[in-house]
């Protein structure tokens, strides 16, 4: 059983096949897919509806593939809500592939016309395949995500040149994305672990005296958390990064996504839930 099906506090979001979930907006929320528990918050600053820090969780046709991204984009409002849509229309697009070099071949086009008008944009793309327990990463200039071990009872930085991972899954080449300079690069998750991601509010914290807290301090800080309930860990976290500041507000808007890895396998699909999504693919029903 599954970390959010033991917390009768908050309803789970359960993303379902073909279905992207996710935006620009103020969120705390737990969702779920097979082999995941995630928790999402983003705050946009002062206290906004929508800020620039965008999330979205998205789940193939058959239950097998599943995508998390975070992005960071300079701004607010209409322009950040245009970057979102062209987020979640790739995403539509590439929802049933596990290689994900096209995805960033286009959300790179996407972000050099950005950076053309003067507008500077981050992303983090992770894809999680259910059956064989790997996650995929792609970091386009974003903060450095954050691996816990359970097995180790350790935290790592998830980088393309860390010792375990993977070269090559199911046939898929996996490195540097031409024409690109992203890395794509795979990992095995065992049971119990967990993966943060976030925008770079978190490193660029002040102390009163003006002190980014930066990678290496936000590591420490991680490194003191209880992990043994990751449903309370980003609370937790967040009270962490206030008392590192004083007391004082965030001066951006602050997202987090925590991955948990429960290693649940995708539920058999009935004949009529098959249809449904077949009916998803080809257009005959909305999403």
């Amino acid at each position: 059983m599954s970390i959010v099906d033991a917390n009768p506090k908050q309803q789970p979001v359960r993303v379902s096949c073909m279905e992207i979930w996710g935006g620009n907006e103020s969120v705390d929320k737990t969702v779920t897919v097979p082999g995941i528990d995630a928790w999402v918050y983003s705050r946009p600053y002062a206290g906004q509806e929508r800020g620039g820090d965008i999330h979205f969780v998205s789940m193939c046709g058959a239950g097998a593939i599943s995508r998390f991204s975070v992005a960071d984009v300079s701004g607010h409002g209409n322009m950040v809500g245009e970057v979102a849509n062209h987020l979640r229309a790739l995403m539509r697009k590439h929802i049933n592939n596990l290689d994900q070099t096209s995805f960033v071949q286009a959300l790179n086009r996407e972000f050099s016309a950005l950076a053309a008008d003067g507008t500077f944009a981050t992303a983090l793309l992770t894809t999680y395949f259910a059956p064989s327990d790997h996650l995929i990463t792609c970091n386009a200039g974003h903060p450095t995500p954050l691996l816990y071990r359970a097995r180790q009872g350790q935290w790592y930085f998830l980088k393309h040149d860390m010792p375990d991972h993977v070269d090559h899954l199911a046939n898929l080449p996996l490195g540097v994305i031409d024409p690109t300079p992203y890395y794509q690069f795979a990992i095995a998750l065992e049971r119990g672990d967990l993966v943060l991601m976030y925008t770079d509010s978190l490193v660029e914290a002040k102390d009163p005296d003006g002190r980014l807290l930066g990678e290496e301090q936000l590591l420490q800080i991680i490194e003191r958390l209880d992990t043994q309930s990751p449903e309370t860990f980003c609370p937790r976290l967040l009270k962490a990064l206030e008392a590192y500041r004083g007391g004082h507000p965030s001066d951006d808007d602050i997202t987090l996504l925590l991955l948990h890895h429960n290693a649940d396998n995708p539920p058999q699909q009935s004949f009529g839930e098959k249809m449904k999504v077949i009916g998803k693919m080809l257009g005959l029903i909305k999403i």
